[in-house]
């Protein structure tokens, strides 16, 4: 009885240690479904002011500086966990980022501080009038493109 309570301990001991491990370190697939979760925000918010922005939505500058604040938050997440090595087109399942993100990490920076930035120009002008939004609409839409085209596989 004394053995099995031993071997019952230390496989709990592991299972902790083990548990603790994953949690420090996602793997790919978790971080693979957290980064597209973040592409999907930005799609959603980048949709509302876009709509504005072409005339499809009435502006509200309420609505329009909400998803220029939500743009913000987004782009201020730490990259580092969601884009692990080992997480692109071919090494890991539903995914369309290229391995050339991994191969220029300095490139891929700049274009993700281009989409800080023109998130913060989105977020000055959301809400101060459409003419801003349709002004600031081109920085914004210019950083994703950027990002897509060096990085992301086309469907």
């Amino acid at each position: 009885m004394k053995l099995f309570r031993l071997a019952a301990a230390a496989a709990l001991a592991v299972a902790t240690v083990g548990l603790s491990a994953a949690a420090a370190n996602p793997s790919i697939e978790n971080a693979v479904r957290a980064r597209k979760a973040q592409m999907q925000l930005y799609a959603f918010n980048l949709g509302v002011i876009g709509a504005m922005a072409q005339g499809n939505a009435t502006y509200d500058a309420a609505t329009a500086q909400s998803a220029a604040d939500n743009l913000v938050a987004l782009a201020s997440l730490s990259k580092t966990i969601q884009w692990p090595a080992g997480s692109h087109v071919g090494a890991a399942a539903d995914t369309r980022a290229l391995p050339a993100l991994w191969e220029n990490l300095d490139d891929f920076a700049t274009k993700y501080a281009a989409l800080g930035a023109g998130a913060a120009a989105m977020q000055a002008a959301a809400g101060g009038g459409l003419d801003g939004v349709k002004a600031a609409m081109g920085g914004l839409a210019g950083a994703c493109s950027a990002c897509h085209q060096s990085y992301r596989q086309p469907q």
